[in-house]
């Protein structure tokens, strides 16, 4: 019924004065597409949401094991305190009740001890300077190479830093080896996805400085407790559904037709048309020029749209047969393994019971050459090493995801392909974390994306109001030592 009633949409005269030539075309039902869709809603635009999937929330989504029944998310998805936009959002779809804050975190050291890291009444940026001098598996002269390099890196201007090669960067400034792979290894291939060699030194710079430095709530890891389905699918779509968005799953839209300098329509592969007076391509990046005319593909800003990469991204799911950890989440120092989280206990198909750990390897490249069963013997042997209780646990049932393109990489220059949210076609707007939003590939992003397209479109209906949420504040000492954001 919605899809009919949508297709027919614009051959029925309508008695609505805030729906008269303000018919919005997002296609794309992930984080990106979801922003815009809300904020343009709350503005009374006549919002139509397509989602090539059943499911919304792109790649912040789960599916059904068959091996287990059970739902699984395709990998751990989790904020930060300094992800502003994304609580936004959180709050306006009524879901922010669904986040668990850690003030904690857990180390596993190369020697396999567990290290509590936390912030203390310090104000920022000292607050997780007295946790960071108790790390017992960096020497104190590190600890000092380590505090004069975070120094160095967030006084330093963007400009400066953008361009450069961050492993180039850590050596100018004699960073030891340990150092680089017990500290900005571990903080950075997590949250980037990218070997030091391959990421741009100001998103280091944007890490750490907006993280762990500029305000004390910045660092603080908000994990879901339910899964990423239920979150951003299905409470979701109830939300987007009670806005008046007109949600349309399953439909894909394959192309644009342009004339001129504007998109008159758009056209799945069975040519069925919609139209609309405003087009928002919220789509992986690799699929943006594959839904544009020939003769339009080989425009600057298309063209440097295909030369942005991919990383991938490993999830290693395990069923054991007893709990090996009352940990939560921990994260691994110089290990195969870099996060493992505990998604709790259930009775599987053999009424036995279950207890599930998820496992996540960011720049996986390297699994690549590796079958899934030496993966978790992999995997396995490191909890081994560091749980006696995993040593006695046998392995029920395991499932290895590998996102090939879960994020795009932030290469040296990366700044020089991302687009701006508006097009030089007028009613052709793009969202997607790999648009320029200054944030590195995060949920966090892909939301500000979205946001920043629905103020380019509420602004050509001249509505000013701001959509995006403000940064964390920074921090008074924050900004007499290292200068104003």
């Amino acid at each position: 019924n919605h899809t009919f009633s949508f297709t027919i949409l614009h051959t029925v005269p309508s008695n609505s004065q805030t729906s008269i030539n303000r018919r919005v075309c997002i296609i794309g039902g992930g984080l990106a597409g979801i922003a815009c869709a809300t904020a343009l809603a709350e503005h009374g635009f006549e919002v139509s949401l397509y989602e090539a999937r059943k499911h919304l929330g792109g790649r912040a989504g789960s599916y059904q094991d068959q091996g287990s029944n059970e739902i699984i998310d395709n990998c751990q998805h989790v904020s930060m305190g300094c992800c502003t936009n994304l609580q936004k959002l959180c709050r306006q779809l009524g879901i922010a009740d669904s986040f668990e804050t850690q003030k904690q975190l857990h180390f596993i050291s190369p020697d396999n001890q567990i290290t509590s890291f936390g912030e203390s009444w310090l104000p920022a940026p000292f607050h997780l300077s007295l946790a960071f001098w108790r790390l017992p598996y960096l020497s104190f002269q590190d600890k000092k190479l380590f505090a004069s390099g975070v120094k160095a890196l967030a006084k330093a201007p963007y400009s400066e830093l953008r361009g450069e090669k961050f492993s180039d960067w850590l050596h100018e400034r004699h960073q030891s080896p340990e150092l680089i792979n017990r500290i900005w290894e571990v903080v950075l291939v997590s949250s980037l996805s990218e070997s030091l060699e391959r990421i741009d030194a100001a998103y280091a710079k944007k890490v750490f400085f907006d993280g762990f430095l500029a305000n004390r709530k910045g660092w603080r890891v908000e994990i879901p407790d339910v899964s990423l389905d239920d979150l951003y699918s299905q409470r979701t779509l109830s939300a987007l559904q009670e806005m008046q968005v007109n949600v349309l799953p399953n439909r894909r839209l394959r192309r644009l037709e342009i004339a001129g300098n504007k998109v008159i329509q758009a056209a799945d592969s069975n040519d069925n048309y919609v139209e609309a007076d405003e087009y928002v391509l919220a789509v992986p990046h690799h699929q943006v020029t594959q839904m544009l005319p020939t003769e339009r593909r080989d425009h600057p800003l298309f063209a440097a749209i295909d030369k942005i990469e991919t990383a991938p991204i490993s999830s290693v799911h395990l069923w054991l047969d007893r709990r090996i950890t009352d940990l939560k989440h921990a994260v691994f120092v110089e290990k195969f393994s870099q996060w493992i989280f505990s998604r709790g206990s259930s009775k599987n198909k053999e009424n036995k019971q279950t207890h599930r750990y998820q496992i996540v390897i960011s720049a996986s490249r390297n699994l690549s050459n590796m079958n899934h069963d030496e993966i978790v013997e992999t995997v396995m042997n490191e909890l081994k090493e560091v749980w006696a209780s995993a040593r006695e646990a046998n392995v029920l049932h395991f499932r290895v995801i590998t996102e090939k393109r879960a994020v795009f990489s932030v290469t040296p220059g990366i700044d020089e392909l991302r687009a701006s949210q508006a097009t030089h076609i007028p009613n052709l707007h793009l969202a997607g974390d790999w648009t320029s939003t200054n944030w590195p590939a995060t949920m966090e992003g892909a939301v500000r994306s979205g946001y920043l397209a629905a103020e380019n479109i509420l602004r050509k209906y001249d509505i000013k109001n701001p959509v995006l949420a403000p940064d964390l504040k920074q921090s008074v000492l924050s900004r007499l030592i290292f200068g104003k954001r």
